[in-house]
């Protein structure tokens, strides 16, 4: 299973191209939809938000709902290139007219080194296409993969666990189902109701400065079967490509498994999971500090991945940069941003983890058919009961 997208933040559409999906799986499209819209939401999201109305449509690989295991194509509609048509038309010349250089950068943003990189001295031509605007097709795509683990049992959650110094899972949870059922009672996406108020006056206050937030993410995934992932060469770790994943989300500054950094403060009496036996459910953890993993595989127990997202590098009170032209001392450009994205960056992040969980279990098991794959999965879960 692999995957790519295509598309520039104001252009006409975003595009992704999904293969490797198994034929039989019915996708429900108003599922994928409705995550594309929650990726929208949040307290303190910005104004674009109120123009789009991402809705995905699907163009191969599926017929009456249903996959038929040749790749799928994704396209999202940017309803915002209707105001930007003119800057950002693929195939009209460019004029004076409709060039408008920017050549400001932003700090902490792909701004400066992208046009370092690529030769740009206008720096629309980079930002367009390392905005977070892109993260829609991985959500939808993300989605897919979603629908893929749920028809093997496995189910997985994304939310907010601080917002800036406000953090917001004190008594952290493992239950999907909870998880969820606690973060749709709020436009935050965080679990314990009783911060909402001091997270939206903390969002208010920081908006009124001119400044943004970051904060944490937590997404927890249950019953995924020990043995994903593998020992034998540093590149077949599970966990450091689900890393790796999460690190290639906008924004994110850090990642975590299990315990992370508290794990290197801990006595290892304190950091690994005794392991029990039962006959009934087999091996097991009395805890889960290592987050779901040893030795880079799956291990049983639920896989907990943490992310740190930073503050978003557009500033209403413009930072201290450089004119890439004149190089003269000059300002940053302020671009329409929000005052912080933890609420859909939760959601973009549980999308990216569940990407790569169906990446392993489609590379160890048929991933041709899903009657094929079901079968081979539950014997496999068998196999490791008579362990």
């Amino acid at each position: 299973m692999e995957y790519l997208t295509a598309g520039e933040s104001h252009g006409p559409k975003l595009t992704g191209i999904l293969q490797g999906i198994p034929a039989g799986l019915k996708l429900d499209i108003t599922e994928v939809n409705a995550q594309l819209r929650a990726r929208q939401g949040g307290y303190g999201r910005g104004e674009r938000q109120k123009i789009e109305y991402d809705q995905v449509k699907i163009t191969a690989g599926l017929r009456h709902q249903v996959t038929l295991g040749s790749p799928i194509s994704l396209v999202i509609v940017n309803d915002d290139y209707a105001n930007w048509q003119s800057l950002m038309d693929p195939v009209a010349s460019q004029t004076d007219e409709n060039v408008q250089l920017v050549y400001r950068p932003r700090p902490g943003h792909a701004d400066l080194v992208g046009g370092m990189k690529y030769q740009q001295h206008d720096l629309r031509n980079v930002f367009e296409c390392s905005s977070a605007r892109e993260t829609a097709m991985r959500v939808a795509i993300g989605n897919i993969a979603k629908q893929l683990l749920k028809a093997l049992g496995i189910n997985l959650i994304g939310y907010v666990a601080s917002v800036g110094p406000i953090k917001a899972d004190k008594n952290p949870l493992l239950d999907v189902s909870k998880i969820r059922k606690a973060i749709l009672k709020n436009d935050l996406r965080i679990v314990d109701q009783s911060f909402v108020t001091d997270i939206h006056q903390l969002i208010d206050r920081t908006k009124k400065a001119g400044d943004t937030l970051g904060g944490i993410l937590r997404v927890i995934v249950t019953n995924v079967p020990a043995g994903l992932g593998s020992y034998v060469q540093w590149q077949t770790k599970l966990d450091a490509k689900i890393a790796a994943a999460v690190m290639g989300v906008n924004a994110i500054k850090g990642v975590e498994i299990g315990d992370g950094f508290l794990a290197a403060k801990n006595p290892g009496s304190q950091v690994m999971d005794e392991i029990v036996y039962e006959k009934k459910n087999g091996f097991s953890r009395t805890s889960d500090h290592l987050g779901g993993f040893e030795g880079g595989m799956t291990n049983g127990q639920p896989i907990i991945v943490k992310a740190a997202m930073k503050p978003l590098p557009t500033l209403y009170k413009a930072l201290k940069s450089v004119n890439v032209l004149t190089k003269e001392t000059t300002t940053a450009t302020i671009q329409r941003s929000d005052v912080i994205a933890i609420v859909p960056a939760s959601i973009v992040i549980e999308s990216v983890v569940a990407i790569e969980l169906a990446k392993a279990i489609l590379s160890v098991f048929d991933d041709n058919s899903l009657v094929r794959l079901k079968k081979q999965l539950a014997d496999y879960r068998q196999e490791l009961l008579d362990y």
